[in-house]
């Protein structure tokens, strides 16, 4: 007699529903028959997400990609990808079918995906329901570099603060703002200083994990959001991410230009709101531009060195 486990695996196999999941990198772990048929993938494949669908897109087949930059799609889709517990939402396919997508993200970052094929039901409630899709999609995203807006971010934030999760791993907020921006600007002109937004836009969001969430506030500021993150883990992150940045060379007509970013960081604390924790960042954010730039602060150390100072007073 068969296992449970073994039951449910023999079922899914055999449904002609659609079945995957991803670990919390985002790499396939498994598929069931009906989804590798789908997304043309070998029994034994375990692509990365963006690596399947760059070769779908690329081979003209598989999901529906409604743009003609793969990599600004990607960038803007990542930025929303497995950031919330649970969504739905319908998808087409090259060649007609139509799918209805769940996906479900557990505590780990693991993604469960089932899709169901809708092609049957009526074109015109399809086409109505995905116009409302674009819109809510668009109502959240950033229109020059394609990843969140602060909108989105800042509604992240408060589910991170209403999570039932103890105050030291509620988690923390990330101030990013680029170094010398305007002098870049005035330099190299405004369409050099957007191409430099969207590539340190690209380059921030490859490296943020799935629970995370990286958004532009305006101009050439952007936040990062950190659940159930400690401070110092969250800290490294976002040194890893200045390294990345201090080696980039964006500009193809200017080899050497380089650029930098400074960060404030800020965890929450009980009672925290959303603007609260926001607030601490910005002034941990201040504190690294008058620090020199292209560096950390940590909000918690300035209130160190304000009660330092007071006590040698």
């Amino acid at each position: 007699m068969m296992s449970m486990p073994d039951k449910l695996l023999a079922l899914y196999e055999n449904s002609q529903v659609l079945v995957a999941a991803y670990d919390d990198f985002d790499r396939l772990r498994y598929a069931n028959r009906s989804f590798r048929e789908t997304f043309f993938l070998e029994p034994d494949e375990e692509p990365f997400w963006h690596a399947l669908m760059r070769r779908n897109f690329e081979a003209g087949r598989g999901t529906v990609i409604r743009a003609s930059d793969f990599d600004e799609w990607l960038t803007a889709t990542l930025s929303r990808r497995g950031k919330i517990g649970f969504r739905a939402f319908e998808t087409d396919l090259v060649g007609g079918r139509w799918l209805w997508m769940t996906e479900a993200v557990d505590s780990d970052g693991w993604m469960l995906c089932i899709a169901s094929d809708i092609t049957a039901l009526k074109a015109s409630s399809r086409t109505l329901r995905q116009d409302r899709d674009f819109a809510m999609k668009a109502a959240y995203t950033d229109d020059l570099t394609g990843v969140n807006n602060r909108r989105y971010a800042m509604a992240r934030i408060e589910d991170m603060l209403a999570s039932p999760k103890a105050d030291p791993l509620a988690g923390c907020v990330a101030m990013l703002d680029l170094d010398n921006f305007k002098y870049i600007n005035d330099r190299y002109g405004h369409r050099a200083g957007d191409f430099i937004l969207k590539d340190f836009a690209k380059r921030i969001q490859e490296q943020v994990r799935r629970a995370d969430c990286f958004g532009r506030v305006g101009g050439e500021e952007f936040i990062l959001v950190f659940p159930t993150t400690s401070i110092s883990e969250a800290e490294l992150i976002v040194e890893r991410m200045l390294g990345l940045i201090r080696i980039s060379r964006p500009l193809p007509e200017d080899p050497d230009f380089h650029y930098s970013f400074s960060a404030g960081l800020a965890a929450a604390t009980h009672g925290d709101t959303a603007s609260d924790l926001c607030a601490k960042a910005d002034r941990a954010l201040y504190a690294a531009k008058m620090a020199g730039r292209n560096c950390i602060v940590l909000e918690k150390d300035l209130a160190t060195d304000a009660l330092r100072r007071r006590g040698s007073d």
